[in-house]
């Protein structure tokens, strides 16, 4: 159940440290910020606003709440096959390789050649383009970027639930595009605020105001972004599908998909009034909508089910939350105490992913358990293959 930490705040947080909890306080006091802001139980401090909370705004929207990588989450597909087949049909370094060539994987890093397939969302994409120009005024190699998974805590895993039914799961957003959408409107904002002398308690909770022509610029090209985070997980998990495909020697077949957003924008109605919803590391958890919820490196992610909790704005966590930042996680811990971590995972061995151990991150036992009122475990997923960036 929630805690008001604050008048403006209501927290499913067990795990929350104070400088979580003074940001999140700080931008639920914001004025358009109504009737609360609700922090996810995997909150943790973020650029602006809190990463893992859910921010209603009345008549405006802050850039930098949605977070730059507009659009970022998660798909997951149940196929046929389960883990011992997984494994009697050959070694899972192969299949790990399989992907990494298939899917151009680490920051800055893109492909080559465009598939058929990306070809055609890509077509699609620019036939949506919704303002002036082309998304090339932000990113003249973005046609190179979709099926592309970055870096930081984004990965491809296979995955098994508690039936050793294997999944595909990924996690990825928009990429260097987005970015740059996000960067250019939290810019925008800032710009205006300063125009009109409007005093922040932070710069990275400047604000477009809904009817003038920067927020219709920033709702336009955030909706595209979003498209493009969904076209881009498309693209990788066909991509990692053909390479089951290949390790199986045989067609998969997609016994169930989901997708959804964890940072992400639209107008809803909730307790009566229609509303801008923002989730920054959240989830949306309507009455029955499907959702995934993955944990660390190493760690178990859980296929949910919404429970439409009003106070929560039909929202949940995303994920575990960090408990270290990425610098502190590197002087705590140690490559071995990785490898002890990874036991029983088929993953790249490299001291780059040492920020993503498992015990830099929330315990996401603990985080779900908080989540209680907000989803229902459908299925928990166990790693068997692990692919990430550097």
């Amino acid at each position: 159940m929630p805690t008001k930490i604050v008048p403006d705040v209501l927290s499913w947080a067990s795990i929350l440290d104070d400088q979580t909890r003074d940001q999140a306080a700080t931008t639920g006091s914001m004025p358009f910020v109504a009737p609360h802001l609700a922090l996810m139980p995997d909150a943790h401090l973020g650029k602006g606003a809190t990463v893992g909370s859910v921010i209603p705004t009345d008549r405006a929207i802050i850039p930098a709440a949605v977070g730059v990588d507009i659009g970022c989450g998660m798909i997951a597909v149940r196929t046929q096959w389960t883990t011992d087949q997984i494994r009697a049909a050959g070694p899972l370094s192969t299949l790990r390789e399989g992907i990494e060539r298939r899917v151009p994987v680490s920051a800055g890093v893109y492909n080559d050649t465009i598939t058929d397939t990306a070809q055609e969302r890509i077509t699609a994409l620019e036939e949506q383009w919704p303002t002036l120009g082309t998304p090339d005024r932000y990113a003249r190699n973005w046609r190179q970027q979709l099926g592309t998974l970055g870096g930081g805590n984004h990965f491809i895993e296979i995955t098994a639930d508690e039936t050793a039914t294997v999944w595909a799961f990924l996690h990825s957003g928009s990429r260097g595009v987005g970015n740059k959408i996000a960067q250019h409107h939290i810019k925008t904002a800032q710009a205006v605020a300063k125009r009109y002398w409007i005093n922040l308690p932070d710069p990275d909770l400047a604000y477009l105001v809904e009817g003038t022509t920067e927020f219709d610029q920033y709702i336009a090209e955030l909706r595209w972004a979003q498209d493009f985070a969904l076209a881009n997980r498309a693209e990788m998990m066909d991509r990692t599908l053909d390479a089951l495909a290949e390790h199986m020697g045989s067609p998969v077949e997609q016994l169930e998909s989901i997708q959804c957003h964890h940072n992400w924008t639209d107008r809803e109605h909730h307790m009566g009034r229609d509303l801008w919803i923002s989730r920054k590391g959240a989830i949306r958890a309507r009455v029955g909508d499907a959702g995934l919820i993955p944990g660390s490196m190493g760690t178990a992610s859980y296929v949910v089910q919404g429970k439409g909790n009003p106070a929560s704005f039909d929202s949940a966590p995303h994920g575990a939350g960090r408990e270290y930042s990425r610098t502190a996680a590197r002087k705590k811990f140690t490559a071995e105490d990785l490898r002890s971590a990874m036991v029983g995972i088929e993953y790249r061995d490299s001291d780059a992913f040492i920020d993503e151990i498992p015990a830099a991150y929330k315990d996401i036992d603990q985080v779900m358990a908080d989540a209680s009122d907000l989803v229902e475990i459908r299925h928990t997923l166990h790693q068997i293959v692990n692919v990430k960036g550097d």
